[in-house]
């Protein structure tokens, strides 16, 4: 399921895609999530959707990764402030994928976790006894 939310993150690094494509994007791979989790009845939504939102910050990351310098085509970025110039580029592009990698598998924790509450609270309204 977390295959689902790829094509977004290409479309992103590839070059922003129509307003409306992107609303599709964004929101049609976390609707089936939920609909999946409510129509297989797992046990436990939440653990199940926070989990499958990990693999997806773990894609997420990884397509990233992969697209880096097709993203920044017109130069890497660079650290900023008190950190300008401190490290070498090759620390410096380290640190930055790094950040990049962890924000990844934050956001998808977070859409897990959101997702998981929301089957959760849809699970437990559908299905009282």
């Amino acid at each position: 399921m977390a295959l689902l939310g790829v094509p977004r993150v290409v479309a992103h690094d590839l070059g922003p895609p129509p307003q409306a494509v992107n609303a599709v994007l964004v929101f049609v791979p976390v609707a089936v999530w939920i609909a999946v989790a409510l129509r297989k009845r797992v046990p436990s939504p939440l653990v199940t959707l926070l989990a499958v939102g990990l693999v997806y910050g773990v894609l997420l990351g990884a397509v990233h990764q992969v697209l880096w310098t097709h993203s920044f085509a017109g130069g890497a970025p660079e650290l900023g402030g008190n950190l300008a110039g401190t490290l070498s580029p090759a620390a410096e592009d380290l640190v930055l994928r790094g950040a990049s990698m962890v924000s990844s598998l934050f956001t998808g924790a977070l859409v897990g976790l959101i997702s998981g509450l929301v089957a959760l609270g849809l699970s437990r309204a559908l299905h009282r006894k």
